[in-house]
């Protein structure tokens, strides 16, 4: 009779995981599938715990690809898994015309480095095509090397060191899709975000993509533009978890839905009852002039605010302004809405808009969905390596990075170097690289407080670019960015 224990691997060591005694070697996997009786579903054996198991999915250890695993079960078994090894997270180019991007998702990447573990359920499932050894490994696994990094919030460039972690190769391969997955989605958004909030020239934006993407995307996406420096979100997830402000009244559907004969107005008068004066009434759902006159009626001249979500916005927001004030409501502000990207929002700086929604574009990375990061082994065992296919050139050895400046606090270039090794530049200088995480300890301020600091970081980063890298207009990076080489090193 099979009973549940320790499994011994084909090494002699013991996994410290529940299979049955007495199973060695690499078939422990399918043995273990025969002996728990898992089922097949579709050709994918299923967990005894069910599909949807909730610990594993809080400690992350499933969101990988199954390729970091099997290259560690290898690595394990000649003997390279122990190596140390730094890895380099940078994009080799920005997305097409892009004059800078924003590094966001840093403070979300700590988190998950703090719960990133494998549970019995995950041990269970992986079991299909794991052996003995790099189960025991996982069932183990606690990250326990160095990450340095650009503070989040930064702005970067082309070859921009955004990230680096130290550690032994099966530490540094394990995290490789969770990082890559957070940091390009992040660092899409909050850049965008970035071009939206300069496109709208100190006028607030609101973020209201969430019915546009998946949903925890719109949770992560809602934290990015707040970051970036919109002012709020429609997202209630985004306010419980990030402390993002939470913003937003009704839609068409309660105009609708208020099919007497007052129809519109009597909607109004019920959002008012509710939610005071000072709300904003949607008045587009059918004539735009006839709703503002039933909005200020409703609500009477101290109305917070209008939102126009279709038409001609340049040509409808000038034509409600003079409305509302010839009805008295000068105080009342318009919100236009409907499909803005950042050229949209650039299109209606003359008209009387107070603030902007935006959605689909913002939480899509307006064009750029993904921020192009690439995770690349740049040293082993203190020996710099990289590759040189002609199409995806890397450079070799741990790097850092500092921000040239004029006097005045316009930078003018950012230079990358051997770590350790700072150069001598003229002029005012700002090194980017921080220390993240020391022995699998977070040593920087994570949480509100991270994110409060990250949004002044954008803030003043897109102060200190030259007027032309706030361009729209597809260009070159705002900045120079130069590279002093190391030593090369072996190359692939």
């Amino acid at each position: 009779m099979v009973t549940q224990g320790e499994a011994t691997s084909s090494t002699g060591s013991a996994c410290r995981w529940p299979v049955p005694c007495g199973l060695t070697g690499v078939d422990v996997a399918a043995d273990v599938a025969i002996a728990l009786r898992i089922p097949r579903r579709g050709g994918v054996e299923s967990s005894r715990y069910g599909w949807r198991v909730d610990t594993s999915a809080r400690r992350g250890g499933l969101l990988t690809d199954k390729y970091e695993l099997t290259m560690l079960a290898a690595a394990l078994r000649d003997g390279t898994a122990g190596r140390r090894t730094s890895f380099e997270v940078f994009a080799r180019r920005l997305p097409e015309g892009r004059r800078y991007g924003v590094v966001a998702g840093t403070d979300r990447f700590l988190a998950a480095l703090r719960t990133f573990s494998f549970d019995d359920a995950a041990l269970n499932l992986l079991s299909e095509f794991l052996d003995a050894d790099t189960l025991g490994y996982l069932a183990d696994f606690r990250f326990r090397g160095d990450v340095d990094g650009y503070p989040e919030g930064e702005l970067y460039f082309a070859g921009s060191p955004v990230l680096s972690v130290h550690a032994s190769f099966a530490e540094c391969i394990v995290l490789e899709t969770l990082l890559l997955s957070i940091f390009n989605h992040d660092t899409a958004i909050a850049s965008a975000a970035a071009r939206m909030v300069s496109a709208a020239d100190d006028r607030p934006l609101i973020e209201m993509g969430s019915r546009r993407t998946h949903e925890q995307a719109a949770v992560a996406a809602a934290r990015a533009a707040y970051l970036a420096g919109f002012a709020g979100t429609s997202n209630l997830e985004a306010h419980r978890r990030f402390g993002v402000p939470v913003l937003g009244t009704s839609a068409h559907a309660f105009t609708l839905l208020h099919t007497g004969a007052d129809g519109e107005l009597a909607a109004f008068r019920a959002q008012v009852a509710a939610q005071g004066v000072d709300t904003t009434l949607l008045v587009d759902t059918y004539d735009v002039t006839t709703g503002v006159a039933n909005a200020v009626e409703a609500a009477g001249p101290g109305l917070g605010a209008v939102r126009i979500d279709s038409g001609e916005l340049a040509v409808l927001a000038h034509q409600v302004r003079d409305q509302l004030d010839r009805l008295g409501a000068t105080a009342t502000k318009i919100v236009v809405s409907g499909d803005l990207d950042e050229y949209g929002i650039a299109a209606l700086r003359a008209a009387p808009v107070d603030s902007y929604g935006v959605g689909t574009a913002l939480v899509t990375g307006s064009g750029a969905p993904a921020a192009g990061f690439v995770y690349k082994l740049v040293e082993v065992d203190g020996v710099p390596v990289h590759k040189r296919s002609a199409a995806k050139t890397s450079a070799g050895g741990r790097k850092q990075a500092l921000r040239v400046s004029r006097r005045s606090g316009t930078i003018v270039e950012e230079v990358i170097y051997p770590a350790g090794r700072p150069p001598q530049v003229d002029g005012p200088d700002r090194v980017l690289t921080v220390a993240l995480v020391r022995g699998g300890d977070v040593v920087v301020t994570t949480g509100p407080d991270a994110l409060a600091a990250a949004r002044d970081r954008v803030a003043s980063g897109l102060r200190s670019l030259p007027w032309e890298g706030l361009k729209l207009a597809h260009g070159e990076p705002a900045i120079p960015t130069r590279l002093i080489p190391g030593d090369p090193g072996p190359s692939a």
